[in-house]
């Protein structure tokens, strides 16, 4: 009998997965908890966009604070005074996030558009820059649906502000859900 993973032969090959193994029932209810919540967050995703921009105000006000102890270990005033100030712009616009996060959400799915747009337009370019490489025609079509996606949001703004970033939110909570899940039943199969 052949075994492709050569656990077998080799006691050491299998050892790295092995405390992963032995959790791969909490890994699959892992999965299973991002599914239900990337569900709920897909059944309302003005409240899921709301959420994911308080979350972005957390993550700014950490930045801003991380920014600004990062400033006193800089010598020279000149690049303290800029760390300092970055910190606390980030910290001030986490706390605005908070004050108003439907704003926030207005300036980030617009922001996310652009990037889609300039995303898109950059792959198109590079796909017909490499074109006599094999993969070009999906780097070209990744591009076309990358440009579509933020024409779409952008021809919808504002509007489309109130539920893009709660919608992504629950797709990508699903995905990861049925990721945790397909890699809790790969252990489990390994064992």
């Amino acid at each position: 009998m052949t075994n492709t993973s050569g656990t077998i032969g080799d006691p050491q090959a299998g050892s790295d997965t092995a405390p992963l193994r032995a959790k791969s029932g909490w890994i699959i209810a892992l999965g299973v908890v991002y599914l239900i919540a990337g569900f709920i967050a897909l059944g309302s995703v003005a409240m899921a966009t709301v959420a994911s921009v308080l979350i972005v105000g957390v993550m700014m006000i950490i930045a801003g604070v991380a920014e600004v102890f990062s400033a006193f270990q800089i010598k020279s005033w000149g690049k303290f005074l800029l760390w300092a100030l970055l910190g606390v712009l980030y910290i001030l616009a986490g706390f605005v996030t908070f004050q108003n996060p439907l704003l926030a959400a207005v300036l980030l799915t617009l922001i996310l558009g652009a990037a889609l747009v300039a995303s898109g337009i950059m792959r198109i370019f590079l796909a017909f820059s490499m074109k006599r490489e094999t993969p070009w025609i999906w780097v070209a079509l990744s591009g076309v649906i990358t440009l579509l996606l933020g024409l779409l949001i952008l021809v919808r703004w504002p509007v489309s502000s109130l539920y893009i970033l709660g919608l992504f939110l629950g797709i990508d909570l699903i995905i990861a859900g049925a990721g945790w899940i397909g890699i809790g039943f790969g252990l489990r199969r390994a064992r």
